[in-house]
């Protein structure tokens, strides 16, 4: 088997990250593989906004939380997040930021870096509490976020679901 269909069926998402940084190298290139996922006719209308700042992704966990209620929402508390936003009138931008979003997981993966999307910013990111802190980390007013990477090293104890796949494939021949 090569290397990407192995990392491709080896990934799973990770829910428990260890303390351990994401070196700068290895960040960079998760972002690259970001930036060379495919877009709608190539037009790349994403922008990337790569938070290692704790005291950030607890403030942003936190007002999540609030606009969920789920008051001790963490992100599962990722060394490092990388938001994806578009262009809200970008006729494909949910479909851009999930492409590059799994470009995020694969690449991680590769690192040995845990991965696992974060969902909840769709339909809340223009609430005023979620907007200002968009705003605080220069996501353009125009942007909208639809899914977020939570990546880090998983802990030692970190669950592992196995995927269920069966009945999930029909050939036709």
């Amino acid at each position: 088997m090569n290397e990407a269909l192995k990392n491709i069926l080896t990934r799973r998402s990770v829910r428990k990250f260890s303390a351990e940084p994401i070196p700068a190298d290895v960040l960079k290139d998760i972002v690259d593989a970001a930036l060379h996922a495919p877009s709608a006719n190539n037009r790349q209308t994403w922008r990337f906004t790569v938070i290692s700042n704790q005291q950030v992704i607890a403030r942003l966990a936190a007002a999540i939380g609030a606009e969920i209620d789920k008051p001790d929402y963490t992100m599962y508390l990722p060394s490092v997040l990388i938001m994806p936003s578009n262009l809200r009138d970008a006729v494909l931008a949910r479909e851009d930021n999930a492409c590059a979003l799994e470009n995020i997981f694969l690449a991680a993966h590769a690192h040995g870096v845990g991965s696992v999307w974060i969902n909840q910013m769709h339909g809340i990111c223009d609430r005023p509490a979620i907007r200002e802190i968009l705003n605080d980390l220069g996501v353009p007013e125009d942007h909208v976020v639809f899914g977020m990477a939570a990546l880090g090293y998983p802990a030692p104890d970190a669950p592992v679901r196995e995927i269920e796949r069966v009945g999930k494939v029909t050939y036709i021949n």
